[in-house]
């Protein structure tokens, strides 16, 4: 009786698929967000399309590293503001390294710590024209200016020049600023329109920025 043949079948090795990960342009823009309003979105929103980034995160910080820095209501507050504010643009996000961290919020640790946790991103931190001024005084400015691209909107009555490599941008500006709204809650007038109308009621509902 004949024995069948043996077959043997050897496995053909898979295509391996290569997947490789676009690397992700994001804005940054800092501050107190102490309330947030509308400068600010139209200022991010307008920066992120404008250099076409993927998107824009605002990053509200813990405690601002200025020697004259401005009383602020607590993180929780100013973060819930901002979510309501950003809730119908998913172009623009929220990030909270810096409330997380907590302390003095320096931009070099942030950033720093951004870029090992994301090696993925490139990041572009959005500031006013008016405060390139003090670039030169900002903490570990050398360094910084190796892990981040720095964008300046040009402000009327600042300087619009650094010998830093700073990428300047135009975008319509408002004069609207957070002190200012601070000061019309306190005098009970308006700030219709200068704030998202979710700030506005959140701001009614919690009785912020009376005292």
């Amino acid at each position: 009786m004949l024995e069948e043949p043996t077959m043997t079948y050897t496995a053909q090795p898979q295509a391996q698929t290569i997947v490789a990960t676009k690397r992700q342009r994001i804005g940054l823009y800092g501050g107190t967000f102490n309330p947030v309003h509308t400068a600010h979105l139209i200022m991010a929103d307008q920066v992120g399309h404008t250099l076409g980034l993927d998107r824009v995160d605002l990053m509200p910080d813990a405690k601002p590293p200025h020697v004259d820095h401005k009383a602020a209501v607590a993180a929780e507050y100013r973060v819930a503001m901002l979510k309501l504010a950003l809730a119908d643009n998913p172009y623009l996000g929220l990030e909270l390294t810096e409330i997380e961290r907590g302390g003095v919020s320096y931009t070099y640790d942030t950033i720093k710590y951004l870029k090992e946790q994301h090696p993925e991103n490139d990041y572009y931190f959005i500031i006013g024209g008016d405060m390139v001024d003090y670039l030169p005084k900002w903490y570990k400015i050398d360094e910084l200016m190796k892990l981040v691209n720095f964008v300046a909107v040009r402000r009327p009555g600042a300087q619009n020049t650094t010998d830093y490599p700073v990428i300047w941008v135009d975008v319509p500006l408002l004069d609207i600023s957070s002190s200012d709204i601070r000061a019309r809650l306190q005098r009970g007038d308006s700030i219709h329109y200068l704030v998202p109308p979710v700030v506005e009621k959140y701001i009614k509902e919690h009785q912020l920025y009376l005292d």
